[in-house]
């Protein structure tokens, strides 16, 4: 079943013209799918100078990453924040998005985590073109975290 904007407006923090994703197109526990065309929209919110470089392309990846935690949630609540607390491994294979004349393809799975701290791999592509790829640590709830190291000191 296909999520459209309406749901991942109603599911995910980023609002308006900084919701960047279109559809989800496949999800399970481990894994989401997402489409996306506003690369293409010249009142894209984080282009710059005319252009969108592709390290924004980390930003879709984000959306789609906190799509996946609605969709898992176990409540029906509000959206809450989280926090990309580092990219890793990330690989570039082109310089812009907004010259890539079909859809943006947005996956994300899920490696590791708790409740809290997230690994998640992820690729955007377009066309069967991997555009961009690496790794994200993903906190839900950056206060708890600072609880539980104050617990558990290294």
């Amino acid at each position: 079943m296909q999520l459209d904007r309406a749901w991942l407006l109603a599911h995910i923090p980023h609002q308006g013209s900084m919701c960047l994703l279109d559809v989800v197109t496949n999800w399970d526990a481990q894994h989401i799918c997402c489409t996306a065309n506003s690369h293409r929209h010249n009142d894209n919110p984080l282009r710059a100078h005319g252009r969108l470089g592709v390290a924004c392309g980390i930003e879709y990846a984000a959306q789609a990453m906190a799509a996946h935690g609605a969709l898992l949630a176990v409540s029906d609540c509000s959206p809450g924040a989280g926090y990309l607390a580092s990219v890793r491994s990330v690989e570039c294979r082109v310089t812009r998005l907004d010259d890539i004349l079909t859809d943006l393809e947005i996956e994300a799975e899920r490696l590791s985590g708790d409740d809290n701290l997230i690994l998640y791999g992820f690729r955007v592509s377009s066309a069967g073109r991997d555009l961009l790829t690496g790794r994200a640590t993903v906190v839900l709830n950056a206060e708890k975290l600072k609880t539980d190291q104050s617990r558990n000191p290294l």
